[in-house]
Protein backbone atom coordinates (compact mmCIF):
# COMPACT_ATOMS: atom_id res chain seq x y z
CA UNK A 1 0.00 0.00 0.00
CA UNK A 2 1.46 3.38 -1.31
CA UNK A 3 1.87 5.92 2.07
CA UNK A 4 0.00 9.32 1.21
CA UNK A 5 1.31 12.23 3.12
CA UNK A 6 -1.06 14.27 5.26
CA UNK A 7 -0.44 17.88 4.35
CA UNK A 8 -1.84 20.82 6.43
CA UNK A 9 -2.24 23.92 4.51
CA UNK A 10 -2.58 27.48 6.80
CA UNK A 11 -2.96 30.41 4.29
CA UNK A 12 -5.74 32.87 4.23
CA UNK A 13 -5.36 33.92 0.75
CA UNK A 14 -8.02 32.07 -1.62
CA UNK A 15 -5.88 32.97 -5.09
CA UNK A 16 -2.58 31.87 -3.12
CA UNK A 17 -4.73 28.73 -1.23
CA UNK A 18 -6.24 27.29 -3.89
CA UNK A 19 -3.19 27.03 -6.53
CA UNK A 20 -1.32 25.34 -3.47
CA UNK A 21 -4.40 23.24 -2.46
CA UNK A 22 -4.38 21.83 -6.13
CA UNK A 23 -0.60 21.55 -6.99
CA UNK A 24 -0.02 19.10 -4.02
CA UNK A 25 -3.23 17.19 -4.60
CA UNK A 26 -1.97 16.48 -8.16
CA UNK A 27 1.32 16.03 -6.79
CA UNK A 28 -0.54 12.70 -4.88
CA UNK A 29 -0.17 14.74 -1.31
CA UNK A 30 -3.58 14.52 1.00
CA UNK A 31 -4.30 18.21 1.73
CA UNK A 32 -6.43 19.81 4.66
CA UNK A 33 -6.70 23.75 3.58
CA UNK A 34 -7.68 26.44 6.40
CA UNK A 35 -7.63 29.94 5.85
CA UNK A 36 -7.22 30.47 9.73
CA UNK A 37 -5.32 30.00 12.76
CA UNK A 38 -8.22 28.89 14.73
CA UNK A 39 -9.13 26.65 12.27
CA UNK A 40 -5.75 24.89 11.78
CA UNK A 41 -5.57 24.18 15.55
CA UNK A 42 -8.79 22.78 15.23
CA UNK A 43 -7.82 20.13 12.31
CA UNK A 44 -3.96 19.79 14.58
CA UNK A 45 -6.49 18.01 17.54
CA UNK A 46 -8.27 15.84 14.99
CA UNK A 47 -5.54 14.79 12.50
CA UNK A 48 -1.57 13.90 12.80
CA UNK A 49 -0.37 15.53 9.92
CA UNK A 50 3.28 14.76 8.15
CA UNK A 51 3.90 18.48 7.23
CA UNK A 52 2.04 21.67 7.69
CA UNK A 53 2.75 25.00 5.42
CA UNK A 54 1.67 28.07 7.77
CA UNK A 55 1.07 31.66 6.29
CA UNK A 56 2.05 33.84 9.50
CA UNK A 57 -0.47 36.67 8.29
CA UNK A 58 -3.48 34.79 9.39
CA UNK A 59 -7.04 37.23 10.06
CA UNK A 60 -7.47 35.86 13.19
CA UNK A 61 -4.43 34.73 15.55
CA UNK A 62 -1.42 35.53 15.65
CA UNK A 63 0.77 32.99 12.97
CA UNK A 64 3.96 32.68 15.17
CA UNK A 65 1.65 32.27 18.03
CA UNK A 66 -0.47 29.21 15.57
CA UNK A 67 2.98 27.75 15.08
CA UNK A 68 4.16 27.65 18.65
CA UNK A 69 1.03 25.98 19.05
CA UNK A 70 0.67 23.62 16.41
CA UNK A 71 4.35 22.43 17.75
CA UNK A 72 3.03 21.62 21.00
CA UNK A 73 0.40 19.64 19.60
CA UNK A 74 2.32 17.70 17.32
CA UNK A 75 6.18 17.39 17.65
CA UNK A 76 7.23 15.04 15.26
CA UNK A 77 4.95 16.92 12.56
CA UNK A 78 7.73 19.11 9.59
CA UNK A 79 6.74 22.94 10.00
CA UNK A 80 7.20 25.03 7.45
CA UNK A 81 6.36 28.71 7.25
CA UNK A 82 5.49 30.38 3.75
CA UNK A 83 5.43 33.95 4.20
CA UNK A 84 5.84 37.40 2.92
CA UNK A 85 7.61 38.78 5.86
CA UNK A 86 10.97 38.21 4.66
CA UNK A 87 13.18 40.42 7.81
CA UNK A 88 16.51 38.39 9.50
CA UNK A 89 14.54 39.28 12.81
CA UNK A 90 11.35 37.14 11.42
CA UNK A 91 13.39 34.33 10.29
CA UNK A 92 15.17 33.89 13.68
CA UNK A 93 11.43 34.05 15.28
CA UNK A 94 9.46 31.96 13.33
CA UNK A 95 12.23 29.45 13.80
CA UNK A 96 12.46 29.55 17.30
CA UNK A 97 8.39 29.20 17.42
CA UNK A 98 9.07 25.51 16.07
CA UNK A 99 9.13 25.91 12.25
CA UNK A 100 11.85 23.64 10.67
CA UNK A 101 12.08 25.82 7.45
CA UNK A 102 11.01 29.22 6.40
CA UNK A 103 10.25 30.27 2.90
CA UNK A 104 9.25 33.83 1.52
CA UNK A 105 6.92 34.36 -1.04
CA UNK A 106 6.70 34.50 -3.81
CA UNK A 107 7.96 31.19 -4.10
CA UNK A 108 8.09 29.08 -7.13
CA UNK A 109 6.37 26.66 -6.74
CA UNK A 110 8.63 23.73 -7.32
CA UNK A 111 10.90 24.90 -5.20
CA UNK A 112 8.18 24.44 -2.62
CA UNK A 113 7.33 20.96 -4.17
CA UNK A 114 11.05 20.24 -3.62
CA UNK A 115 11.27 21.58 -0.36
CA UNK A 116 8.26 19.29 0.42
CA UNK A 117 9.40 16.33 -0.84
CA UNK A 118 13.24 17.07 0.99
CA UNK A 119 11.31 16.98 4.35
CA UNK A 120 9.00 14.31 3.57
CA UNK A 121 12.05 11.67 3.39
CA UNK A 122 13.43 10.41 6.90
CA UNK A 123 16.57 10.95 8.43
CA UNK A 124 20.00 11.48 7.06
CA UNK A 125 20.77 8.36 5.49
CA UNK A 126 23.45 7.09 7.76
CA UNK A 127 24.24 2.95 7.80
CA UNK A 128 25.04 2.99 11.54
CA UNK A 129 21.84 3.08 13.55
CA UNK A 130 23.19 3.52 16.98
CA UNK A 131 25.92 6.34 17.54
CA UNK A 132 27.67 6.75 20.86
CA UNK A 133 29.59 9.89 21.69
CA UNK A 134 30.29 9.75 25.24
CA UNK A 135 27.23 10.20 27.48
CA UNK A 136 25.48 10.46 23.64
CA UNK A 137 23.25 7.67 22.33
CA UNK A 138 21.73 8.54 18.78
CA UNK A 139 19.68 5.74 18.12
CA UNK A 140 18.59 6.45 14.13
CA UNK A 141 16.50 3.43 13.76
CA UNK A 142 13.88 4.75 16.49
CA UNK A 143 14.69 8.04 16.29
CA UNK A 144 16.07 8.77 19.96
CA UNK A 145 18.83 10.34 21.50
CA UNK A 146 19.71 10.26 25.32
CA UNK A 147 22.82 12.12 26.65
CA UNK A 148 23.17 9.97 30.36
CA UNK A 149 20.12 7.50 30.05
CA UNK A 150 18.24 10.37 29.50
CA UNK A 151 15.52 11.10 26.64
CA UNK A 152 16.36 14.17 24.61
CA UNK A 153 13.20 15.25 22.54
CA UNK A 154 14.02 16.72 19.53
CA UNK A 155 12.20 17.74 16.71
CA UNK A 156 12.93 16.25 12.83
CA UNK A 157 15.46 18.42 11.68
CA UNK A 158 17.67 18.70 15.32
CA UNK A 159 17.45 15.01 14.97
CA UNK A 160 19.05 14.88 11.49
CA UNK A 161 21.18 17.97 12.38
CA UNK A 162 22.59 15.75 15.65
CA UNK A 163 22.60 12.48 13.55
CA UNK A 164 24.95 14.20 10.95
CA UNK A 165 27.25 15.90 12.85
CA UNK A 166 27.46 12.86 15.43
CA UNK A 167 28.37 10.50 12.43
CA UNK A 168 31.67 12.63 11.91
CA UNK A 169 32.05 13.06 15.48
CA UNK A 170 35.62 14.98 15.71
CA UNK A 171 35.33 16.00 11.99
CA UNK A 172 34.33 19.49 10.94
CA UNK A 173 30.71 19.70 8.55
CA UNK A 174 30.63 22.71 6.72
CA UNK A 175 27.27 24.66 6.40
CA UNK A 176 26.83 23.79 2.88
CA UNK A 177 26.95 20.28 3.83
CA UNK A 178 24.39 20.66 6.61
CA UNK A 179 22.22 22.53 4.49
CA UNK A 180 22.27 20.31 1.69
CA UNK A 181 22.03 16.84 3.94
CA UNK A 182 19.79 17.88 6.31
CA UNK A 183 17.57 20.43 4.54
CA UNK A 184 17.71 20.61 0.82
CA UNK A 185 20.51 20.00 -2.10
CA UNK A 186 18.31 22.92 -3.37
CA UNK A 187 18.10 25.46 -0.69
CA UNK A 188 17.92 29.16 -1.30
CA UNK A 189 17.36 30.73 1.46
CA UNK A 190 19.37 32.11 4.60
CA UNK A 191 21.28 29.64 6.36
CA UNK A 192 20.06 31.27 9.64
CA UNK A 193 17.66 28.50 9.77
CA UNK A 194 21.06 26.26 10.98
CA UNK A 195 22.11 28.73 13.18
CA UNK A 196 19.44 28.70 15.49
CA UNK A 197 18.85 24.70 15.47
CA UNK A 198 22.55 24.36 16.37
CA UNK A 199 21.55 26.86 19.67
CA UNK A 200 18.17 24.73 19.87
CA UNK A 201 20.57 21.62 20.16
CA UNK A 202 23.25 22.92 22.14
CA UNK A 203 20.57 23.89 24.95
CA UNK A 204 18.34 20.43 24.90
CA UNK A 205 21.58 18.56 25.35
CA UNK A 206 23.03 20.81 27.93
CA UNK A 207 19.15 20.51 29.87
CA UNK A 208 19.91 17.09 30.59
CA UNK A 209 23.09 16.61 31.13
CA UNK A 210 23.81 15.69 34.89
CA UNK A 211 26.84 17.82 34.76
CA UNK A 212 27.77 20.66 32.58
CA UNK A 213 31.22 18.58 31.33
CA UNK A 214 29.10 15.40 30.47
CA UNK A 215 27.10 17.69 27.78
CA UNK A 216 28.15 17.21 24.27
CA UNK A 217 30.09 19.61 23.22
CA UNK A 218 29.25 21.53 19.38
CA UNK A 219 31.68 23.69 18.41
CA UNK A 220 31.07 26.91 16.15
CA UNK A 221 34.19 27.00 13.22
CA UNK A 222 33.91 30.43 12.14
CA UNK A 223 34.02 30.82 8.12
CA UNK A 224 33.24 27.17 7.89
CA UNK A 225 30.68 25.17 10.30
CA UNK A 226 30.37 23.46 13.19
CA UNK A 227 32.09 20.21 14.84
CA UNK A 228 31.38 17.19 17.82
CA UNK A 229 33.35 17.37 19.59
CA UNK A 230 34.92 13.92 21.01
CA UNK A 231 34.49 13.95 24.78
CA UNK A 232 37.61 14.39 26.85
CA UNK A 233 39.39 11.42 28.47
Amino acid sequence: MRFVARLLLVEDDRTIGEALDSSLRLHGYEVCWTRAGAMALHEAQRTAFDLVLLDLGLPDLDGVEVCRRLRSMQPQTVLVIVTARQDEMDVVVGLEAGADDYLVKPVRLGELLARVRAHLRRGPSSARQMISVGELVVDTASRQVTVAGQEVALRAKEFDLLARLADAVGSAVSRDTLMTEVWDAHWYGSTKTLDVHIAALRRKLAAVAPTPEQAPRISTLRGHGYRLERPAR
